[in-house]
């Protein structure tokens, strides 16, 4: 009982601080996703490792130069498309594994695109528009969490069939069902609150959220299987780590972004 209320207490913690950062302004939801990112790196490398300073400034001056320099559109269009690439290696490696242990080349990548790239789409995402949009952002992070929540209870009630268990046996095709299903009705919910997409385009939002989200939480216990840990760190009471808090938002980030702005351009 105990345990249940302390993974409770540091769970409420972290979506008040979270949510009021979002609605405070937008430089507050930045400075807040940086840190969090600069302590999901520290997590990141301390699970491949890699001992090295540099990861952190990289994040830094690419989050800093996308946001507040006039860099050609094309710039951020190119970090996308190779973090979009790499991502999809990582499904694809996910499903049919090319090697058992990853190179160092391979770390780097994904440090860079699969990390880096996870937080930098993740910070501009409620600016796809080019005007900072606090319900957007909130939005997201919600259809995670409830992908997130409704899949484990879904899953714990009725889960019979494995989804991936050579990576996480705890995880079911029930589970994955709930948790989108409950999603996209979530995403009726978010359409009559804010307005801001029509609500087919809502429900595909929760679509690609709740896949690409349970994409991120298998890769990433992957990456924990091949270290031979069970949490990333120990920050958050009952849950683990930041990087097991946000391995779902930062993998299906970007592709949220692609979609954002490819419904934008043919608008």
């Amino acid at each position: 009982m105990r345990e249940v209320f302390i993974r409770a207490l540091s769970g409420l913690l972290y979506v008040a601080f979270l949510l009021l950062a979002i609605f405070s302004w937008e430089t507050s939801y930045l400075i807040l996703i940086l840190i969090l990112g600069c302590v999901c790196m520290y997590e990141y490398l301390k699970l491949v490792q890699i001992k090295s300073y540099l990861p952190y400034f990289l994040l830094i001056a690419i989050v800093l130069a996308l946001c507040y320099c006039e860099l050609p559109k094309e710039v951020t269009l190119a970090f996308l498309s190779l973090t979009i690439m790499t991502n999809l290696y990582l499904i694809k490696n996910l499903i049919r594994p090319s090697e058992r242990y990853i190179t160092v080349a391979q770390k780097y990548i994904y440090l860079l695109f699969y990390i880096i790239g996870g937080f930098v789409f993740t910070i501009v995402l409620p600016s796809y528009k080019g005007e900072y949009t606090s319900y957007l952002v909130a939005s997201v992070f919600a259809l995670i969490w409830i992908n997130d929540t409704f899949a484990f209870i879904v899953g714990k009630s009725i889960g019979k069939h494995k989804l991936l268990e050579r990576i996480s046996p705890k995880k079911t095709v029930e589970g994955f069902l709930g948790g989108l299903v409950f999603s996209c009705i979530a995403s009726i919910f978010i359409y009559k609150f804010t307005a801001l997409l029509s609500i087919q385009l809502w429900m595909t939002v929760a679509v690609v959220t709740s896949v690409f989200g349970t994409l991120g939480d298998l890769i990433q216990s992957q990456l924990k299987r091949q270290a031979g840990v069970k949490d990333s760190g120990q920050l958050m009471p009952g849950h683990g780590g930041i990087y097991d808090r946000l391995d779902s938002i930062i993998f299906a980030s970007p592709f949220i972004y692609l979609f954002l702005i490819v419904l934008d351009y043919v608008s």
